[in-house]
């Protein structure tokens, strides 16, 4: 088995199971057309963040790393009336393709897109956290920080996500010359060394390769 069969059976699962309607099909296929890079969530993670939302009640998510806003509709239709999410972006034309999907979504009064770079703009944050939810999507060597940050704006119960954590199983390679597998590597042993963190880690196989990610919930 391999890449076919996985995209097979991740078509098979989202035919029955996932609803990804035309503001979703729409919004990755702009992102394709401006020339980003294939790096937003599959339509069945989407549909697991949006799950997990729903699932802690979230009212408030930040998330760190826009790329088209695909994950972000998916994360901000999970939201109740008055719930808001915050998402940052340090690219400036994939922050314009983010804005125009989501307001294309509807979901311009509920999503505030803040342009820069998330470790500058992260500090900002305070007047509106606590957030309920954390999904960290960005550049993986800034992993590290973007946790100390995520768990200075979250409180007992929150969800802090991190994405693309297998790295097709380089993590494993303490000796990987790669800033990306040292920055998962750390951001992971940060996790586990933290007292007020439990968490687990879930290798995914689909359309998207091998990959996968961790959840953390913030104890106390």
């Amino acid at each position: 088995m391999g890449q076919q069969t996985w995209t097979a059976v991740d078509a098979y699962f989202d035919g029955l199971l996932v609803a990804e309607d035309e503001v979703l099909t729409a919004a990755a296929a702009d992102s394709d057309a401006a020339g980003m890079p294939a790096h937003q969530v599959a339509p069945n993670q989407g549909k697991l963040l949006h799950l997990l939302a729903r699932i802690r009640g979230a009212r408030t998510i930040l998330e760190i790393g826009t790329l088209g806003g695909y994950s972000t509709i998916w994360l901000a239709r999970a939201l109740p009336e008055g719930g808001q999410l915050v998402t940052l972006e340090v690219d400036e034309h994939c922050a314009d393709v983010a804005a125009a999907n989501i307001a294309r979504a509807g979901l311009e009064q509920v999503v505030d897109i803040r342009r820069g770079r998330a470790i500058d703009l992260l500090p900002e944050l305070t007047d509106v956290a606590p957030f309920d939810l954390v999904f960290i999507d960005a550049d993986k060597p800034s992993n590290p920080q973007y946790l100390e940050w995520a768990l200075e704006l979250t409180r007992p119960g929150s969800v802090i996500i991190g994405d693309n954590v297998v790295r097709d199983g380089a993590v494993v390679d303490s000796t990987s010359s790669d800033p990306r597998v040292q920055g998962v590597r750390r951001f992971t042993e940060l996790i586990a060394e933290h007292p007020q963190l439990t968490a687990t880690a879930l290798q995914t196989v689909g359309s998207k390769g091998y990959d996968g990610l961790i959840m953390a919930l913030v104890t106390d």
